[in-house]
């Protein structure tokens, strides 16, 4: 499925009257990757950003538009291995139910977790 950063780039090419291999042979990425990326099969590479927006020469409300593309899909890995015991069942309970949290239950955890960090 196309994601957010995947619609960008299509239209971005499609605008720009080039094929996927184009964008990817910019990026210096086979096509296959470009489209895994574009898929969310892959993740961003964190310098694409910047270099898409430098080799199209796109405008502030373009480059806001993909930088908000970018960031809907940011994957994150966490290495429960490092854990202990307590840490890793709270973490996957946390993901188990995440999609399950109501608006208060949300709140809750927020505001324990930036309580931390102040």
């Amino acid at each position: 499925m196309l994601t957010l950063f995947g619609k960008f780039c299509r239209k971005l090419r499609i605008d720009r009257g080039e094929l996927l291999k184009d964008m990817s042979d910019k990026l210096g990425v086979t096509p296959s990757y470009l489209s895994a990326v574009e898929n969310g099969k892959r993740n961003i590479p964190p310098e694409w950003v910047f270099k898409i927006s430098e080799l199209y020469s796109l405008n502030e409300e373009e480059v806001s538009e993909l930088k908000a593309a970018a960031d809907t899909q940011i994957n994150t890995r966490i290495d429960l291995n490092k854990m202990k015991g307590d840490q890793r069942d709270v973490m996957m309970a946390f993901a188990r139910d995440f999609d399950q949290l109501n608006e208060a239950e949300l709140d809750v955890i927020k505001n324990i977790l930036f309580k931390k960090k102040s």
